[in-house]
């Protein structure tokens, strides 16, 4: 799917919209992982389990902020929704759903080692 230019600019503003959440999700982890933990040890315990779970979801966040960042390349690039794995088209309900896609369901489903 090669997107028209009313699309690029339709892509473009969701692709920045979805960045600009995660980034602000990524700036609001950070902000809390300074504070220090409580002095007991009961309540250090239950922090420390909450950290695992943002680590978590701040390591999603930044792979997720690296695809849009990727995707916004390729379509200034030219070549959105030119699956990068096989070179054919990505279907547009594949891009739909997933904006940032940057392989076919075909490719996506094989993964890396069976190519």
């Amino acid at each position: 799917m090669h997107p028209k230019s009313e699309d690029e600019d339709r892509i473009r503003n969701l692709l920045l919209q979805n960045k600009a959440v995660l980034e602000k999700r990524v700036n609001t982890i950070h902000s809390h992982a300074r504070n220090p933990l409580d002095a007991d040890s009961g309540e250090q315990a239950a922090q420390l389990g909450n950290v695992a779970v943002v680590a978590a979801l701040e390591k999603e966040a930044i792979e997720e902020l690296t695809e849009i960042r990727s995707a916004l390349q390729r379509l200034e690039a030219g070549n959105y929704g030119i699956c990068t794995a096989c070179g054919g088209d990505i279907n547009s309900e594949r891009l739909q759903a997933r904006p940032a896609s940057a392989e076919c369901v075909d490719c996506a489903e094989l993964g890396p080692s069976e190519r």
